[in-house]
């Protein structure tokens, strides 16, 4: 069967929606379509039940509650919400934030914001398979410190950090810990107790769920959590997040979440082999490619790989019916080199030609297939066509014996 063009391997940046979520969320757009905040009738009643089911199927992907769900915009206001909502509620606890220098520009320019503020925040660097040290946590942790907030895995490498033990550290500190689960919710297991973490951000999108809907898990107890809002109004969702509820994108987000936790098991063992089939051929037909962080702890269906002596744009021009990035989706704009292939030691040569494969849910064997091969004659005829390669090979060829 011939592979229908162009592809899509940018899920990291996004996912289609599941045909079963758009089925569950049809009805809120028509003939279910009340305020979930409107108390006084049957169409409120409605609504808010069809809300606190998804509060309930969101809350079971992540081992969690579903009173600890709060409801946002997506995964920007959710980290938001955790980081200023914490420092605001805690300041008199202290002043003191730690974080990571590859963690998403929602985080890191929150904490911006916050340092212009007074606050104060450590930014710990990552080793050279993208991970974060947990001594290198324990270490910075201070009196004054009264948040931590790692991702649990990477947007543009993939990499896994070690949240299990950080939550310990945290917990052991009394200091509250925030992680960006984005990117490894419903592709890795995920349990809230297991790893001892206190705020979790999440979004609809990266599920195979509507965009423009995501969630922060707020723990109820040992320790409870308390947050200031960054948005006042009527009071919703428990005083956290003021705002008429997407009462649409909250049932889709809600059996996106369900279909995660019920399919995750045979879809994270597919991609994982599908993801390896992809690495194994472009390194069976390609030398001077290297993959950007560590391959043991990494989500299953990523892939970032660097492709020496080759021209970054010229090789994402060449393979145009392949939908894939350069980096996050968040930052493909910038001209700059990716700051967190920077900070694993990737030079700027190297980061410009770099690209982050996603796979996902309707990903198949024959497109995988197509999509290595296509790289890989891409990336032969572009070296072949460059001075530097050749200039690489003569030096190599020199300091041989």
């Amino acid at each position: 069967m011939p592979v229908k063009l162009p592809i899509y391997m940018d899920y990291h940046a996004t996912t289609p929606v599941d045909p079963r979520v758009v089925d569950a969320m049809v009805p809120y757009f028509t003939t279910k379509f009340g305020n979930a905040a409107s108390r006084n009738h049957p169409f409120g009643w409605e609504a808010e039940e069809a809300v606190d089911m998804a509060r309930k199927q969101v809350a079971g992907l992540i081992g969690a509650a579903g009173k600890e769900i709060v409801f946002t915009s997506g995964a920007t206001e959710s980290d938001n919400l955790a980081i200023r909502g914490a420092a605001e509620m805690y300041r008199d606890k202290g002043d003191h934030i730690v974080t990571c220098v590859t963690e998403h520009r929602a985080v890191l320019d929150t904490c911006k914001r916050l340092e212009k503020h007074g606050w104060r925040v450590t930014y710990l660097p990552v080793d050279k398979d993208g991970r974060v040290r947990p001594d290198d946590v324990r270490s910075a942790i201070t009196p004054q410190t009264v948040l931590i907030t790692i991702m649990t895995a990477n947007n543009e490498i993939g990499v896994i950090h070690p949240i299990a033990e950080i939550g310990a550290i945290a917990r052991e500190n009394g200091v509250l810990f925030h992680t960006d689960a984005v990117q490894a919710a419903g592709k890795v297991a995920f349990d809230v107790d297991n790893l001892k973490v206190d705020l979790v951000s999440l979004s609809a999108h990266k599920m195979y769920g509507p965009k423009g809907v995501g969630a922060l898990y707020v723990r109820r107890r040992s320790p409870r959590v308390l947050l200031s809002p960054i948005l006042d109004g009527g009071g919703h969702e428990r005083g956290m997040r003021s705002g008429t509820l997407n009462v649409p994108g909250i049932v889709g987000f809600g059996k996106a979440a369900e279909l995660c936790a019920i399919e995750l098991a045979v879809e994270a063992p597919r991609l994982r082999a599908l993801r390896d089939r992809l690495n194994e051929r472009l390194h069976a037909n390609l030398a001077a490619i290297h993959v950007n962080g560590s391959m043991e702890h990494r989500l299953p269906h990523s892939l970032n790989i660097s492709f020496a002596h080759v021209e970054g744009e010229s090789l994402l021009m060449a393979i145009s019916d392949v939908a894939v990035s350069s980096g996050s989706a968040c930052t493909s704009a910038s001209l700059a080199p990716s700051y967190v292939l920077k900070a694993i030691g990737i030079d700027d040569d190297l980061a410009h030609a770099s690209i982050r494969f996603g796979l996902g849910r309707w990903t198949t064997e024959e497109e995988v297939d197509y999509v290595a091969d296509k790289v890989a004659a891409v990336v032969t005829r572009l070296r072949e066509m460059s001075p530097l390669y050749e200039l690489a090979n003569e030096s190599a060829r020199r300091s041989r014996p």
